[in-house]
């Protein structure tokens, strides 16, 4: 082989190497995408303010659980399925709870999970993004969530759910 051919050839594999590491940093790998993927707009219907009000105290502790701010590194996985989920109203300092199911139906741990949750009024218009968050599911496991969200019950009209993982 000739020492042109050889630096053709050397040339030929460090750039193929190099755009096939550029297509799984961009996220286009298959395994993760770093655009949040949304699911299907859910009406609710009218959601009532718990019986026992809202206090100075329980929206206090309502904040304190609640998380509006997500993993800068999460990305849709294909391992994560959202299972089921549900806008209720709990009697307690919580209020409207987005809660549901997630598996981790791959073969490999995934080190942190959140599951966003956006809300919105019955004309349309956006009011929040609301979270839940947890670490280290194992593989073939399932991780029951519930996303605190700050407003009133009676305000919100509909909401969606996004699920998002960090690889370990």
């Amino acid at each position: 082989m000739s020492r042109s051919t050889r630096t053709t050839s050397r040339r030929r594999v460090l750039a193929l190497l190099g755009a096939g590491a550029s297509t799984v940093v961009a996220g286009c790998g298959g395994r993760a995408s770093r655009e949040v993927e949304y699911g299907e707009r859910r009406a609710v219907g009218n959601l009532s303010t718990p019986a026992n009000g809202s206090t100075a105290e329980a929206a206090a502790a309502a904040g304190v659980r609640a998380e509006t701010s997500g993993n800068e590194y999460a990305a849709v996985l294909a391992a994560l399925a959202l299972r089921e989920d549900d806008l209720v109203v709990k009697d307690d300092y919580r209020g409207a709870v987005v809660e549901g199911v997630v598996e981790n139906t791959g073969r490999e741990r995934i080190e942190h999970v959140e599951v966003r949750t956006r809300v919105y009024d019955e004309g349309g218009a956006h009011l929040g993004r609301y979270l839940d968050s947890t670490d280290d599911l194992a593989a073939g496991t399932t991780w029951r969530f519930g996303a605190v969200v700050l407003e009133d019950p009676g305000d919100i009209g509909a909401y969606d759910v996004a699920v998002l993982g960090v690889l370990g």
